[in-house]
C-alpha cells in the first residue's frame, strides 16, 4: 500500500525489489490501468525479451482467481481495441497499453510512452532505460522498476541511486515482510533449490529469490569469475585509445538485425577494449556508417562465420558483400566456425589479457557479466545452453573477438617502447614492460 499510495499521488519513479511471487506485475498492471484514465497517452509493460512477454504477461493466469491477469487489470468494458498478435490494447478514452521487450524497445519509440513498467529489471537490457530517459524528461512521464536481485548489477546500482534521490520511492520486501508464503512453502522451495543445485548454490538462489539478497554472485554466469578478477585487478576503468595503433573490430549480427561490435587494440599481448556499439533494426549501411564515423584507423573487421550466407533483405547478398562496399573487402575477415562452448572457452582464456574502457564499453561490460546459462524453472537447475536475452549479442560478438585473437594474435605495428611503471596498488605494468624497462635502463648505464 505504501508503493500504491506513492504512485496514486503522482509519483514518477518507483523501484520495487520484491521477492518472487509477491505480486510485482499485478500492482504494476493495475496502476497502469488507472494511469491510462488519469492522463491520455501510451503505456508499456516491458520484459527482457519480447518472446517471453506473451507467456509472462499477456497470457498469464492469476492462480488465485483463474482469470487472465490482463482481463483483471483491463476489463473489456474499458477497451475499444484488443490486438492479440501485437499484445496491444486501446482504451475508450484514447490511451494505449502494450507489452514490449527490451530487446526491441527502440523500434517502438515513435509511440512516445508516458509510463513504462520495467518487469524483471535486473535481467532487462539497461540500454532501454538510457534510451527512454530523455522522453520521460520531456513528457513528464513515470517509470516503475520491479525485480528480484541478480547480484551487484545495474538493478543494484539504480536502486541505491534512486534511494539517494529525493522524490523517488524505493522498497525491498522479502518473504518475511509479506508473509504471503508459509514457512512450510518456503522450506519446500529451499529444499528444491538445494536438491537441484547443491547446498551452496541452491541456498544462494533461494536467498536471492525470496529474501532479496544482493550478495549472491550472478548465478549461472559464464564469465563471473573472470569479470570479478578484471574488477579486482583494476582492468576496468579508463583505457585510452592509442592513435598510433590500428583498431580491430569483432561483430555479431543476429536475427531481427540485432548487431553488436567491440573495438579493440592489441599491444604486447594485452587486449585493450576501447569501445562498444550495439543497435537493433539498423541497415547495413547505417551500421557501416557508425563504424566509419569513429576516429579510428582500422586493421580488420572480424565477422561471424555465417556472414558469408546471412542476408538482411538485400537481394540475396551476403553480409560480407554488403559490408564490402562500405568497408572494403580487404578489411573483412571471418572467424572460424566453432561450437558455442568452444567459443566460451576461448573467451575465458582471453579475458585475463583484457583491459576495458569503462566509459566506452559500459553496456558491453554489463552484458559480459550478465551472460548466463538458461535456467529451467521446473527443474530448478541451469541448462548447459546460454540464455538468449539482451546480453547474448554482445557476448556472441566477444566470442568473435576471442576467436580472432586466438587465430591471428594481431600485434602492434610500431616498436613497443617501455611503458612507465606505476608504483603501488595501481601498478598495471606487464612482465614484458618490466623487462623492457630494465633492459633500457641497463643500456643507458652502459
Amino acid at each position: 500500500m505504501d508503493a500504491w499510495a506513492y504512485l496514486e499521488n503522482g509519483g514518477r519513479h518507483a523501484e520495487l525489489i520484491w521477492h518472487r511471487r509477491s505480486g510485482k506485475d499485478d500492482i504494476a498492471l493495475h496502476r497502469s490501468a488507472c494511469a491510462a484514465f488519469e492522463r491520455v497517452g501510451n503505456y508499456w509493460h516491458m520484459l527482457p525479451e519480447y518472446a517471453q512477454a506473451r507467456k509472462a504477461i499477456w497470457e498469464a493466469v492469476n492462480p488465485h482467481t483463474g482469470r487472465q491477469r490482463i482481463d483483471e487489470a483491463f476489463p473489456m468494458e474499458i477497451r475499444e481495441v484488443t490486438r492479440n498478435d501485437e499484445m496491444f490494447i486501446r482504451f475508450k478514452n484514447g490511451s494505449t497499453w502494450q507489452v514490449v521487450g527490451s530487446d526491441s524497445y527502440n523500434r517502438l519509440v515513435g509511440s512516445t510512452p508516458i509510463g513504462v513498467v520495467y518487469s524483471e529489471w535486473a535481467i532487462t537490457n539497461p540500454a532501454a532505460r538510457a534510451y527512454l530517459r530523455p522522453i520521460f524528461k520531456e513528457n513528464n512521464g513515470w517509470q516503475i522498476f520491479i525485480t528480484t536481485p541478480r547480484g551487484h548489477n545495474h538493478a543494484y546500482n539504480s536502486f541505491y541511486s534512486a534511494r539517494a534521490t529525493p522524490g523517488t520511492f524505493t522498497q525491498i520486501l522479502t518473504a518475511a515482510d509479506t508473509r504471503i508464503l508459509t514457512r512450510d512453502q518456503l522450506e519446500e522451495e529451499r529444499r528444491a533449490y538445494i536438491g537441484e543445485n547443491g547446498e551452496d548454490e541452491g541456498e544462494a538462489i533461494f536467498q536471492q529469490e525470496y529474501f532479496c539478497s544482493w550478495d549472491a554472485a550472478i548465478l549461472g554466469a559464464y564469465y563471473g569469475k573472470e569479470m570479478r578478477k578484471a574488477d579486482e585487478q583494476g582492468r576496468i576503468g579508463p583505457v585510452q585509445w592509442d592513435e598510433h595503433l590500428k583498431v580491430y573490430t569483432a561483430w555479431d549480427l543476429g536475427y531481427k538485425d540485432d548487431t553488436a561490435i567491440w573495438f579493440y587494440q592489441v599491444l604486447r599481448g594485452e587486449v585493450r577494449v576501447i569501445d562498444f556499439y550495439s543497435v537493433s533494426g539498423a541497415s547495413i549501411e547505417q551500421i557501416a556508417d557508425a563504424v566509419k564515423v569513429k576516429p579510428y584507423r582500422y586493421a580488420k573487421h572480424y565477422l561471424p562465420h555465417d556472414a558469408r550466407a546471412k542476408t538482411l533483405a538485400a537481394a540475396g547478398k551476403s553480409i560480407i558483400e554488403q559490408l564490402a562496399s562500405h568497408l572494403g573487402f580487404a578489411n573483412l575477415a571471418v572467424v572460424p566456425e566453432l561450437s558455442v562452448q568452444d567459443g566460451i572457452q576461448a573467451v575465458r582464456q582471453v579475458l585475463p589479457r583484457c583491459w576495458f574502457n569503462e566509459d566506452g564499453c559500459r553496456d558491453g561490460i554489463e552484458a559480459l557479466r550478465q551472460y548466463q546459462r538458461e535456467y529451467d524453472e521446473d527443474k530448478k537447475a541451469f541448462r548447459q545452453t546460454p540464455r538468449h536475452d539482451w546480453a547474448s549479442h554482445p557476448a556472441d560478438a566477444f566470442r568473435m573477438l576471442a576467436l580472432a585473437y586466438r587465430e591471428d594474435a594481431p600485434t602492434t605495428e610500431r616498436p613497443a617502447e617501455p611503458r612507465p611503471l606505476m608504483v603501488g596498488p595501481t601498478n598495471t605494468a606487464t612482465l614484458n614492460d618490466m623487462w623492457a624497462t630494465a633492459q633500457t635502463s641497463r643500456r643507458t648505464r652502459i
